[in-house]
């Protein structure tokens, strides 16, 4: 019998499933610097709930989850849950601050409905090609 040989090449890199702008990476950064204890990073997620169907989360990480998508952009870190990851593909996240409130703002082309008030979103998964 002949023995298999097997080559690793290099793969190329991923797209990130989400961007950060500058706004949103600062927001990020100073989040972490004044969380108490050990974070390694903001965890980003859905859930079910709201008048549309579903809600952003936010929470801080202190450790990596096997199925987590880690996106370090802009010398932020945000770790996606893995049963999220098709619903926020594509997305931009955003920090935004007005006179009454500050906040952060999904850019996501999978949502397609949200609540009249911004809490709640209905967000379909990325189907694949």
């Amino acid at each position: 019998m002949s023995e298999l040989s097997t080559t690793t090449r290099p793969r190329r890199p991923r797209p990130k499933a989400i961007s950060l702008t500058d706004a949103a990476a600062a927001r990020v950064k100073d989040l972490m610097a004044s969380a108490e204890g050990s974070v390694v990073g903001l965890r980003v997620g859905i859930k079910n709930g709201g008048c549309a169907g579903q809600e952003y989360t936010f929470a801080f990480a202190d450790s990596i989850q096997p199925l987590d998508e880690v996106v370090e952009d802009k010398g932020a870190t945000v770790l996606i849950d893995g049963k999220a990851v098709l619903y926020l593909i594509g997305s931009e996240l955003d920090f935004e601050t007005s006179k009454l409130a500050s906040k952060f703002v999904f850019r996501n082309p999978n949502q397609t409905d949200a609540c009249g008030c911004g809490e709640s979103v209905t967000i379909v998964p990325v189907k694949a090609d």
